[in-house]
């Protein structure tokens, strides 16, 4: 079956079903994709973006079965606004991340804040949902945005990674609330973890998940010392960095990729390795 097929439940293992929303982008693939997790009752994880297509085509997986919960990974719009009238249309809790909405006008290569989301129950990491035959573990993974949460089914071995890690592309962390440092312990967090396979909101599932952590992880340092090298060279200015860095960028993405730089920078200036003299980085002394 087509793996970009909207609108159409497709069923993964046995506990798992994925449902994917006709939002495709540049900055979300083929669109979110929410997941139904459960039998005879379900979970909902990450109700996607407030499409009445999509709101149908879920109510349709849902097929009458009790819903538990409404789990959101993030507030971002692209994550958490159907959770609203899917609570409304099942009488679910909306469970999972705090709320947070940003006042943030800096370009972005994600959705903006959900300034509407409000949970009946925010999780806290190791905190859990269940329902027949099945049992969600919050597993807190601040970085992508401080409120970040991944999901692991306890009975499969599966971790709902939202955006923490994707199955195209890295992740966003775009500050002011995207944090480098945290982004990068929360992924050697999950090298901890011995997870079967991750279910990203965006892309195909990970079969490999030890592997891709660790070539995330890998990826980042290696931008880490490009950064550092390029202050070396004084090539100091942000933009002057994005076009050095990403040769051959979409343009509509060299904002987003100047955010990643300084994502980058603060966290290289919070280990007391670089500091900011106006527009320019240098190497602190």
């Amino acid at each position: 079956m087509d793996e970009a097929q909207t609108g159409v439940a497709i069923q993964l293992e046995p506990l798992v079903a994925r449902v994917l929303a006709a939002n495709p982008s540049p900055f979300t693939y083929t669109g979110t994709q929410t997941y139904l997790v459960g039998t005879s009752d379900v979970a909902v994880i990450d109700p996607g973006p407030d499409l009445p297509e999509h709101l149908d085509a879920l109510l349709a997986a849902i097929a009458g079965r009790p819903v538990r919960a409404i789990l959101c990974t993030h507030t971002h719009r692209d994550h958490s606004p159907a959770s609203r009238p899917l609570a409304a249309a099942t009488g679910a809790p909306i469970i999972g991340c705090a709320p947070l909405a940003l006042d943030d006008d800096g370009p972005r290569s994600d959705a903006a804040f959900d300034r509407d989301y409000v949970p009946d129950q925010v999780l806290a990491d190791g905190e859990r949902v269940s329902g027949t035959g099945w049992t969600l573990e919050a597993v807190a993974t601040p970085g992508h945005t401080s409120n970040h949460l991944c999901f692991a089914l306890r009975e499969s071995g599966a971790l709902f990674t939202g955006d923490h890690i994707m199955g195209w592309s890295t992740s966003v962390v775009a500050p002011p609330d995207g944090d480098m440092g945290a982004y990068m312990a929360s992924l050697d967090k999950l090298l901890t973890r011995d997870d079967r396979v991750y279910y990203p909101a965006h892309g195909p599932e990970v079969t490999t998940p030890q592997r891709l952590a660790r070539g995330m992880i890998g990826h980042r340092k290696q931008r880490e010392g490009q950064i550092l090298r390029l202050i070396d060279q004084q090539v100091g200015a942000i933009p002057d960095m994005v076009t050095r860095m990403y040769v051959g960028l979409d343009p509509r993405l060299t904002g987003a990729a100047g955010r990643s730089v300084l994502a980058h920078l603060i966290d290289l200036n919070n280990r007391g390795l670089v500091r900011a003299e106006g527009e320019l980085w240098t190497r602190a002394a």
